[in-house]
């Protein structure tokens, strides 16, 4: 009894021991991992179907770093730690200089509207009524300055001065011909260019906004 009990575990401990070799012989078919590019192999290892890269290896194959956080290990790429800059795009108008110069550019035309009407109603222009909103323009437009920040706010600003001092000049002007004339058509800004220039560069300053950048389209030369 006591000779068939070490013969079964002569037997199972050769079995072990055979599994044991049979899995040591698996791991020892390797083949090689090569990367189109980079010079050498990194060790890969068979074991049961699955393919595993020796870690070292890999990282001198690829010029990679390896470190230790905490349980993990961090493989770094080259270039891995630095990051890669976006192509810049086109700037466009920063948040407060877009509002101060819509701001600006409502003052213009609440001005413009002014004269406008009073021209077409025969109201008297050299009493100085229009002298306050010329300041609200003005106090609009030197906000707009104070808020720019991006090159579409340094590009646009000189629009805004612009069509500032062709609202100022269209106003004067008329102011003017009251102190010297009776009487001034009703009709006059409608074939006035100085006016119509006004008109024109307003609109593209209204398309600007809308795009939120500078867009020169040459209406306010």
């Amino acid at each position: 009894m006591e000779t068939s009990h070490k013969q079964a575990m002569w037997m199972a401990g050769a079995l072990l021991g055979g599994a044991v070799l049979a899995l040591a012989a698996a791991a020892q078919q390797s083949t090689a991992l090569s990367i189109p590019g980079q010079t050498g192999t990194a060790k890969v290892v068979q074991v049961q179907g699955h393919n595993f890269v020796d870690l070292e290896g890999l990282a001198k194959l690829t010029n990679s770093t390896i470190s230790f956080k905490g349980s993990e290990i961090v493989l770094t790429l080259p270039g891995g730690g630095t990051p890669v800059a976006a192509p810049a795009g086109p700037q466009g108008f920063s948040r407060d200089f877009l509002s101060s110069g819509i701001e600006a550019m409502a003052r213009v035309r609440e001005w413009h509207s002014a004269l406008r009407t009073a021209i077409e109603r025969q109201v008297p222009l050299g009493t100085g009524w229009l002298d306050a909103y010329q300041e609200q323009a003005q106090q609009a437009l030197q906000q707009a300055s104070a808020a720019i920040t991006t090159d579409s706010d340094k590009n646009a600003y000189p629009v805004l001065a612009v069509e500032f001092n062709n609202m100022k000049n269209l106003n004067d002007k008329y102011v003017n011909m009251t102190k010297t004339l009776d009487y001034i058509n009703p009709n006059s800004l409608q074939s006035d260019p100085l006016d119509q220039k006004l008109v024109s560069c307003g609109h593209s300053l209204s398309s600007m906004a809308a795009a939120k950048q500078f867009i020169d389209d040459g209406a306010c030369r």
